[in-house]
């Protein structure tokens, strides 16, 4: 079984939408899933509760007792366990890096973000442990140059030296629409979202079937 952990030290970044959108994809795959839910807000396991139909599993934990979890999970026979972290709880967060095959680091395009994300980044290195920086909520893109604010977001991963997913999620209102019902952008009627939204899981299946990151470093 593979662990990701889906983490922002900040709050706003959307990371339980990434982590619901990677358990939906892994589920639609035929791959057994169970989404870890250490967020006191509990936002993941009330999304995948109004899924109609079968969908991942779900469970309500902290990370005191993620190891617990993940033997449990095991034991289920599930394939992937993805874990959707608290914002701000450095504690838990760590415990989830800990157990992870790799640390998805999800931030806006903003200068608060980038610069949140700092923290993060040492807390995964020190770790020794893959990671990654997945750009979200970033406008779309005009005749494939981005805009001014991910240009800067870019060179601010740069000077970190931070390894970049080479997949960008836009900012759409289509990511919400779908989890109001428990479903994924794939299985909405907007084709880009549904593209990043696979582009992502590809990504990520990748990165955990090779065991190493693959990620690239910024380009200012």
């Amino acid at each position: 079984m593979r662990t990701v952990s889906v983490i922002a030290l900040k709050g706003g970044s959307g990371k339980t939408t990434v982590a619901t959108h990677l358990a939906l994809a892994a589920h639609r795959r035929g791959v057994a899933t169970l989404l870890a839910d250490i967020d006191p807000q509990q936002s993941a396991r009330h999304i995948l509760s109004a899924r109609v139909g079968d969908g991942p599993d779900v469970i309500e934990t902290t990370g005191p007792k993620l190891l617990a979890a993940q033997f449990a999970a095991v034991g289920l026979k599930k394939e992937l366990l993805v874990i959707d972290t608290p914002a701000g709880a450095v504690e838990d967060v760590t415990e989830a890096i800990v157990l992870s095959d790799l640390a998805i680091m999800v931030a806006r395009p903003t200068l608060i973000d980038i610069a949140g994300l700092a923290r993060t980044l040492s807390i995964v290195r020190r770790l020794g442990k893959p990671g990654v920086v997945l750009i979200n909520q970033a406008p779309v893109a005009r005749e494939k140059v981005e805009a001014p604010i991910v240009q800067r977001a870019l060179r601010g991963l740069n000077y970190l030296q931070a390894p970049i997913a080479p997949v960008v999620l836009r900012s759409r209102t289509v990511y919400q629409t779908a989890l109001e019902t428990g479903r994924s952008a794939e299985e909405m009627p907007d084709k880009a979202a549904a593209r990043d939204a696979a582009a992502l899981w590809d990504f990520v299946q990748g990165e955990l079937a090779d065991g190493a990151p693959a990620a690239s470093q910024a380009n200012p």
